[in-house]
């Protein structure tokens, strides 16, 4: 298949700037893997569509506040720097702009002093290794002096830090949300949990390869940025307990989805499991894990939306894309989700 398989046009005053004051009262539009029947439901109404014995799989990433802003010493020249991923205690590939202001020994200083850091080296591709100065915990630091790096195509400032997290999240390590999961509440999980459906958790730490786009016209020739995931022992049980007794895995998130896969792939079946994946699912692929998959809409071209259409089949999202496009649902990160089932 073609990148421009997988275009769709939609107004830009769709793409939402902001999230709604309360988390599950996104839309969810419903789509049948089977028939392709559409429905148009609340996110709260999620909790209808799920029966006891099923499980959701959550990925319990935090995202870093990880734009920051340095003050080059020996000019004063402002630097912006991305935190990509950690290689040390004190190390991490980062992503700086604007780069020729950012060269191997040069030495920077951010929120007045609290934090410094020096770039070791230009790596290929052109992204920065920066070693950090500190005192503390480095974590602490940068979510004092931190920003969240939301998408580009939000433009609008996010006044609370914490609309960019699920509720849920726990493991610092991601440049970007896992976005399918901001519209669940405390409350409407533990509903879920009393109706029966199991709760289970993964991490995959979310890259800014997420955002980049598909180059190459014959998608087989796209090559996948590598992200790092954890599955347990006990979330391990858990599916395995839910395939046997006859309940539904049912993925929050095309980052939940490429956990599983990639474990299920790498071992043969589910098992306690860490790595790194670079796994590209789209149209073609067979599913080993999931029965469904809770996501947002996703950008036109993109990695994510091949892998919704190789869930759901590339006629039926396609469609489905269409008919939000119409129906005026809101899209991308802080926009509303789709359950195929």
């Amino acid at each position: 298949m073609k990148k421009s398989d997988f275009y769709y046009d939609l107004p830009e005053e769709r793409i939402a700037q902001h999230p709604l004051e309360q988390r599950d009262h996104s839309r969810l539009l419903v789509l049948s893997r089977e028939t392709g029947k559409i429905e148009h439901r609340h996110f709260y109404d999620i909790i209808d569509l799920l029966n006891p014995g099923d499980c959701l799989i959550l990925n319990d990433s935090k995202v870093l506040p990880a734009r920051l802003y340095g003050k080059r010493e020996d000019t004063g020249s402002i630097v912006e720097f991305l935190l990509l991923s950690q290689r040390t205690a004190d190390t991490w590939e980062t992503l700086c702009g604007p780069g020729k202001k950012a060269r191997p020994g040069h030495v920077f200083t951010f929120g007045g002093g609290k934090l410094k850091a020096e770039v070791l080296e230009v790596l290929d591709g052109g992204n920065r290794l920066v070693k950090f100065f500190f005192e503390g915990s480095f974590f602490s630091c940068i979510e004092e002096i931190g920003e969240m790096p939301l998408p580009h195509y939000i433009t609008e400032r996010l006044e609370d830090k914490d609309r960019y997290q699920t509720v849920y999240a726990k493991d610092p390590g991601s440049a970007a949300a896992p976005t399918a999961g901001l519209h669940f509440t405390e409350e409407l999980l533990e509903r879920i949990r009393q109706k029966g459906v199991s709760v289970g958790f993964v991490t995959l730490h979310v890259g800014l390869g997420t955002f980049r786009p598909v180059k190459e016209n014959e998608i087989t020739d796209h090559k996948m940025h590598a992200e790092h995931y954890s599955l347990s022992e006990e979330t391990a049980a858990l599916i395995n307990r839910t395939k046997q007794r006859g309940g539904r895995v049912i993925s929050v998130g095309t980052t939940s989805c490429r956990t599983l896969e990639s474990v299920a792939q790498k071992e043969g079946g589910i098992k306690a499991s860490e790595g790194w994946t670079d796994i590209f699912i789209y149209p073609g692929y067979s599913f080993q894990v999931l029965d469904g998959l809770l996501t947002n809409f996703h950008l036109p071209e993109s990695t994510l939306i091949m892998l919704v259409s190789a869930f759901a089949g590339y006629e039926h999202t396609m469609h489905a894309y269409q008919v939000a496009v119409e129906e005026q649902y809101r899209f991308y990160s802080f926009g509303d989700a789709m359950l195929v089932m």
